[in-house]
């Protein structure tokens, strides 16, 4: 059998016989890797590790830090002959591979098969190790490869991605990942398992949690639903927002997949009629993950739904949240302010708290004492004093709020004004110098002057400790791998305030759906925000009357950018399309012939 690997500069194939790594190298490599600083003793061990220990050139080099991974790769390609490159296009390969190749191989061996129409390239981090490569030629029944060389990180990018595409369904997925125990042969082991005492009852249900657990990592799923109803149970993912049927398992499943769940995160598993709450510290891989537990009982058995924080995340900026410049500019000097309350409204998961960290982390200061109280506490910042609620203990917000302004504070940040006693004692630590931040679940900035007021705070008060109100909602991004521009009808321009004539040269996109996007057309979601200044008429405005739509009419004649304004600018600029602004915001001006697409 012959490998073929193509040259850089020739555009012809030249023959390669099995056991060779390619061509003699034009010059030498030990000479060529002195240049970069690697010594001869270095080159000496390296050559004792590889016959001993099975380690190869690379990445025996890139573990004792002898020289950097791309110097290494693009030396190593001018010695084979074979071509370097930084990024692997996985957008139209076959994964027919998968059914064959398992996928702990291709990462033990740090190589991937690119397979397009007509074409066989495979990947590789170590050139010089050939026989992995001859290896998957065989398994794969070819004949010869074209070979290129990647960085790790690529391949094993690419390798997770191809796998996550090639499963059709949830089942084929857990087939694979379970060496074929599927979904089925779990519930047939739980039914032979008679005696409850046998340790190995619970194997199935273990298993079938961290498939459930690790599959929803891999899909970056917010929520993981676990729904009994009267004859099935439905397993769904939250992504990017919106709930995928993943599961349909049979009713009888559901017992032991919540009392699992529920020992995982320390609940009570013999109380089945009070709702609990927990949660579960797991480690995927090299990433931490918290996970709340909420347990309801309903009609049809407990209803538990997993809310997914990945604290190995990296913390974000005002800039990553898709505040464009002006609201940026705005927000910056807010967040500055010396004393006074500033309130970041929306529904339960719009991002309001990582708007209030990426807001903490720009003013994160040693000469500042920031201190939070938080349920719970997502995400871990240096430097800032954090505090978790714990109602069985009676901390509370606003029990913790009174002994945090007796800790010299400069700026408090609580994690949700609940109720009077909490909103009371925000307000008071605002007017005593105190920078307060904190949320409010309401519809837009307007309305949560209106909630403070229905909470029984007097106007008065809230004019004089608000000092802005921010409003935001999440909105899913358009797959940049396959949306496609389109001249919309007049029905959905009218709804984001426009006409085709407005429109002129600007182009709006549309979703259409690839593998990348899991045929969504959607990957990833950022956020649309209206900041409404509580300036002197705002102010009079609200010490005469607390109707949301007054204050919202005065502070948009005063400027102020709405969340449908701000979005329909997302859209003319391609980041998301009509149907996702309208899907958040609502606002329908013509519901006629309208379907808001979800």
């Amino acid at each position: 059998m012959e490998r073929h690997v193509t040259q850089a500069a020739a555009p012809g194939p030249s023959g390669m016989t099995v056991g060779q790594v390619g061509p003699p190298p034009p010059f030498s490599l030990d000479s060529r890797l002195a240049a970069l600083g690697v010594g001869e003793d270095l080159l000496a061990e390296a050559r004792r590790v590889r016959r001993t220990a099975r380690e190869g050139l690379v990445e025996f080099l890139l573990r004792r830090k002898a020289v950097g991974e791309n110097d290494l790769l693009t030396l190593l390609g001018e010695a084979f002959t074979v071509p370097f490159t930084k990024e692997l296009q996985t957008d139209h390969v076959k994964t027919d591979f998968t059914r064959h190749i398992p996928i702990q191989y291709l990462k033990k061996y740090r190589m991937v098969p690119l397979e397009t129409d007509g074409k066989f390239i495979v990947a590789v981090h170590d050139p010089s190790d050939f026989q992995p490569i001859d290896d998957l030629c065989r398994l794969l029944d070819r004949d010869g490869a074209e070979v290129v060389i990647s960085t790790q990180a690529a391949i094993l990018q690419a390798v997770n991605l191809i796998y996550d595409r090639s499963r059709s369904s949830a089942e084929a997925f857990f087939q694979q990942e379970m060496n074929g125990v599927t979904p089925d042969k779990i519930l047939s082991e739980i039914e032979e398992t008679a005696d409850l005492l046998d340790e190995t009852s619970d194997a199935p249900i273990i298993k079938l949690v961290n498939l459930l657990l690790s599959g929803a990592i891999k899909d970056r799923a917010s929520d993981i639903h676990i729904e009994p109803y009267q004859n099935a149970l439905k397993i769904r993912y939250r992504i990017d927002g919106i709930l995928y049927d993943i599961l349909n398992l049979p009713r009888r499943i559901q017992s032991p997949l919540v009392s699992r769940v529920k020992v995982m995160a320390r609940l009570n598993i013999a109380e089945k009629r009070l709702p609990q709450d927990g949660r579960i510290d797991i480690k995927i891989g090299e990433r931490n993950v918290d996970i709340r537990v909420s347990v309801l009982p309903t009609a049809f058995g407990e209803r538990v739904v997993l809310r997914i924080l990945d604290k190995s995340a990296s913390m974000l900026q005002l800039s990553d949240l898709g505040m464009d410049e002006n609201h940026i500019r705005i927000f910056n000097r807010l967040i500055k302010s010396p004393y006074g309350i500033i309130l970041v409204t929306g529904p339960t998961g719009s991002g309001k708290t990582t708007t209030l960290y990426a807001a903490l982390s720009q003013i994160n200061h040693p000469e500042i004492n920031i201190i939070t109280i938080e349920d719970p506490i997502e995400y871990q910042i240096e430097g800032v004093g954090q505090i978790q609620v714990n109602p069985k203990i009676d901390l509370t917000f606003a029990n913790g709020l009174r002994s945090i302004v007796r800790q010299d504070p400069d700026v408090i940040l609580v994690g949700e004004i609940r109720d009077l006693e909490t909103a009371e004692i925000a307000i008071q630590s605002s007017l005593t110098g105190h920078l307060v931040f904190s949320t409010l679940h309401t519809n837009d900035a307007a309305s949560a002057v209106t909630r403070l007021i229905d909470m029984g705070i007097e106007p008065y008060l809230v004019t004089s400790s608000v000092i802005a109100i921010v409003a935001q909602r999440l909105v899913r991004v358009l797959c940049p791998n396959c949306k496609e521009p389109y001249v919309p009808d007049e029905a959905y321009l009218a709804n984001i305030d426009m006409t085709a004539e407005m429109l002129g040269k600007d182009r709006i996109f549309r979703k259409r759906g690839c593998l990348s996007c899991m045929h969504t057309g959607y990957r990833g979601r950022t956020a649309i925000f209206e900041i409404l200044i509580m300036d002197e008429p705002i102010k009079k405005l609200i010490l005469r009357t607390s109707d949301s739509n007054q204050i919202n009419e005065e502070a948009v004649r005063r400027g102020m950018t709405t969340l449908l304004g701000d979005g329909t600018q997302k859209v003319l600029e391609g980041v998301t399309t009509i149907e996702e602004v309208l899907r958040v915001t609502r606002i329908l001006k013509r519901e006629s012939d309208m379907d808001i697409d979800t």
